[in-house]
């Protein structure tokens, strides 16, 4: 990987990164960012083609998805409206902190994703347990998407078929196992399986699309409600003052859009850390809006009994719902590929490194690994969300490794490039920079810890 005169902590190289090996690791660039390659900045010719507005745009859709379907059920367990947006805002801060700090280090480190710039920043070790954190979250993500579609799945057949949903597994074919399944296999691992993603560049529109309309059609369902939906409870309180901290990996979730961020920055046409931090607080400011009024009108019309995934919480004979539910399937089915490909370029990566091979001597055996990591993935992550039909369940394991990739990572990175600089003297602004570091650091291992064991003792045992 060719280092650029200005990057930090340059003697990253202790696993003998080849340059080829580097640029097939140069993964989790957003189908929808074009960039430069780094030999282009020396010409003169280093800058993207991405306007600020544009990027605004490409972080939204990034922080966007199907994880806003969890956020009635997060201001549940907050302990209501004013908890939750309280925790929203709170976090938000160091979100936004964390995306700057990103922005900053890939500039010292002349990198142009996420996992390099921990690497070059940090040195091996981080980097390497970066590299592993995104595999073991795009996995979890892919399991959580499995079984959104299952979800989805069950409320739209049992309007086909007219019986409930509690029935419907009585016929072969409307088994919740085998419509994942057949799903699965059908639409998901074909398009799992080609070398290169640039297929599903347009993706992201359907996307967007797809979840501005299931937050309209839950903000409009509150506004005129059913008569048959009627919230049992309504909390204005948490029941323990540690409820609380059940709703924080929800929140990561939703709002990790730190791993594509790095590629989108170093894609802008001015790629400075100051526009940046414009671009990164209006994205945020409007993913803010969008999962806050998903997250109140889903919970002040359901209650304490609104489900994890929000959208069964609602009749499976609601046409617009229906409607909403086809748009998420969709979104999931180009959803799951693309992050299939990021962690098995991750894993590719880790392991040309650790056998110190370089492309050209691994092209004849690239396309058989491809295969085996595909279907190895593939049946993996099928088998356990056929086995694990709660969404909420895993978004409690993934949401705290997405609490690392927002605050650990990017506090570590900031620490190291401020007593990587030479200084006789340290200003306070220096002490200020490395102690909001230390501080981030502190927040994410607590978050990561505390859901992780929250989800080890009490979900995956319940």
């Amino acid at each position: 990987m060719a280092q650029g005169t200005g990057s930090i902590n340059s003697d990253y190289k202790d696993w003998e990164w080849s340059d080829d090996a580097g640029e097939r690791a140069r993964l989790l660039q957003s189908p929808s960012v074009e960039t430069v390659p780094k030999n282009s900045e020396s010409q003169g010719n280093g800058l993207g083609a991405t306007s600020a507005l544009g990027a605004v745009f490409i972080v939204v859709n990034a922080a966007l998805g199907a994880g806003l379907l969890n956020f009635p059920a997060a201001f549940s367990m907050a302990g209501g409206v004013a908890a939750g947006i309280t925790l929203q805002m709170c976090m938000l801060i160091f979100i936004i902190g964390g995306l700057v700090i990103l922005a900053y280090c890939s500039q010292a480190s002349n990198e142009r994703t996420y996992q390099e710039v921990v690497w070059a920043v940090c040195g091996k070790v981080p980097g390497v347990l970066c590299e592993v954190a995104i595999a073991v979250y795009t996995f979890g993500t892919c399991i959580a998407f499995l079984i959104i579609i299952g979800d989805q799945q069950d409320k739209i057949i049992a309007a086909l078929v007219k019986e409930p949903e509690e029935v419907g597994s009585s016929r072969w074919y409307t088994d919740r196992k085998f419509t994942i399944s057949i799903t699965a296999f059908l639409l998901i691992l074909p398009l799992s399986i080609p070398k290169e993603i640039g297929f599903q560049k347009y993706a992201s529109s359907l996307s967007v699309i797809g979840t501005w309309y299931v937050t309209a059609v839950i903000i409009i369902k509150y506004i005129w409600p059913d008569k048959e939906l009627v919230p049992v409870e309504i909390p204005t309180s948490p029941s323990t003052w540690t409820a609380v901290f059940n709703a924080m990996p929800t929140i990561c979730f939703g709002f990790q859009c730190h791993v594509s961020s790095v590629p989108v920055f170093n894609s802008m046409k001015q790629p400075e850390v100051k526009t940046w931090g414009a671009v990164v607080t209006a994205a945020m400011v409007i993913a803010l809006f969008v999962y806050t009024g998903t997250g109140i009108c889903g919970f002040l019309t359901f209650g304490a009994g609104v489900e994890q995934d929000v959208l069964m919480s609602y009749p499976s004979n609601d046409i617009p719902v229906a409607l909403a539910r086809a748009f998420i399937i969709l979104c999931v089915l180009t959803s799951y590929p693309i992050l299939h490909f990021c962690g098995r370029a991750v894993l590719e990566g880790l392991w040309l490194r650790y056998t110190g091979v370089t492309v050209e001597e691994d092209v004849v055996r690239e396309r058989r690994r491809r295969l085996l990591q595909t279907i190895s993935w593939f049946l993996l992550t099928l088998l356990l969300a056929l086995f694990i039909p709660d969404i909420g369940k895993v978004i409690s394991v993934i949401g705290g490794l997405a609490a690392c990739f927002i605050f650990v990572f990017p506090g570590l990175c900031l620490i190291q490039a401020k007593l990587s600089e030479i200084q006789e003297t340290r200003a306070i602004s220096w002490w200020a920079q490395v102690c909001y570091g230390v501080f981030m650091v502190t927040l994410g291992a607590f978050i990561f810890g505390q859901t992780t064991a929250n989800a080890i003792f009490v979900d995956l045992t319940a």
